[in-house]
């Protein structure tokens, strides 16, 4: 049959194998028979072995990427169905281990070069892991195609081998499953390591990224209470000593949470007012500050002098709470700034406003 639509040989399916084993496994199955067929293979333990690549099969099966036949192929080997072994790097052999595979009338003899490279294969049926068992040359080889040092590999043989006696697990291929483990470990290693690169104590000129500030502008805090907090919050982490990669999430944490205690303290009344001459900040007011980690009793030892200020100044405000906590903190960055060790950058807006 001849069609512009079926330029190539089309793969033919078996529907019962397919629901039996799933699609994927069923179409990779095909095409390894069909690579058989065209290449020379060895028959050794009554299977027949073909050697391929993965430019081979992704020549095979264009419709798949390199990560969906590794996937497919782990799929089959740990149904018991396929067998897979590591020879140059590279390079591959494969071998369908179904039931009844006619066993080949005279299996040649291999080279001790080519026994060396076939140590990974299994003899066709699953078993558990042997107390000395070591990765051959050619998984090193492999692992090193993915920059995994040699010595990294080595430390991890022994309490794989022990893990995997303790759950008395069988396999066809220890390679295959002892490679998924290094590639798990190697991977989990790197994104740690990136990560404590990343870390770092909290500085003296610490500002809040783009984001942060961005995230919290959209949840509609003011700007300006977001630069009040900046100080407060380096304060606080540098004398802690504290190293993180997640200064901006804390920072954003901090202020979400100072903000919620700020804007009870506010006033209900906005009709602007004279200070009255008993005026006294209310709990939320000192809740905020504790939040903020400044002394509740410095914030207590203030308000005279507030009051004394305001009250010679006569001038009429519709928020006394928020003009003493803007006075509170900017006290206390300055007091910080006297012991030499904060951040000349401390402004008041609202003080003497």
């Amino acid at each position: 049959m001849s069609s512009n639509l079926i330029p190539e040989r089309p793969l033919l399916i078996s529907p019962t194998l397919a629901s039996t084993i799933g699609l994927d496994e069923a179409v990779m199955l095909h095409v390894i028979s069909e690579i058989q067929l065209q290449l020379s293979t060895i028959a050794r333990a009554g299977l027949t072995w073909v050697e391929t690549d993965a430019e081979m099969l992704g020549k095979w099966l264009p419709f798949w990427k390199s990560d969906k036949i590794r996937q497919v192929q782990q799929s089959l080997q740990e149904k018991g169905l396929l067998q897979i072994d590591m020879t140059a790097p590279g390079k591959i052999i494969l071998a369908i281990n179904k039931p009844g595979m006619p066993k080949p009338a005279a299996a040649p003899r291999p080279a001790p070069q080519q026994c060396q490279q076939a140590a990974g294969i299994s003899s066709g049926r699953a078993t558990q892991i042997a107390e000395d068992w070591r990765p051959s040359e050619d998984f090193y080889a492999l692992c090193a195609q993915r920059n995994i040092p040699r010595h990294y590999i080595d430390e991890r043989i022994r309490l794989f081998i022990i893990s995997q006696q303790e759950r008395r697990r069988a396999q066809y291929s220890w390679h295959n499953v002892f490679y998924k483990y290094i590639l798990r470990e190697w991977e989990n290693s790197r994104a740690h390591k990136n990560l404590k690169e990343l870390e770092a104590t909290m500085t003296a000129d610490w500002q809040p990224g783009e984001d942060a500030l961005s995230i919290l502008e959209h949840a509609g805090i003011n700007h300006s209470f977001i630069e009040d907090a900046v100080p407060e919050f380096v304060l606080y982490w540098r004398e802690t000593g504290l190293k993180t990669s997640t200064w901006n999430t804390k920072f954003i944490a901090h202020v979400r949470r100072q903000w919620a205690k700020y804007e009870v303290a506010l006033e209900h009344d906005t009709t602007p007012k004279l200070l009255p001459e008993d005026y006294q900040p209310g709990e939320e007011v000192f809740e905020v500050l504790e939040m903020a980690n400044i002394d509740p009793q410095f914030a207590q030892g203030l308000i005279p002098e507030f009051i004394l200020y305001w009250r010679e100044r006569k001038e009429v405000s519709a928020s006394w709470h928020t003009k003493f906590l803007q006075h509170v903190k900017y006290k206390w960055s300055h007091r910080t700034e006297e012991k030499g060790d904060f951040i000349e950058r401390v402004t008041d807006r609202s003080w003497a406003s």
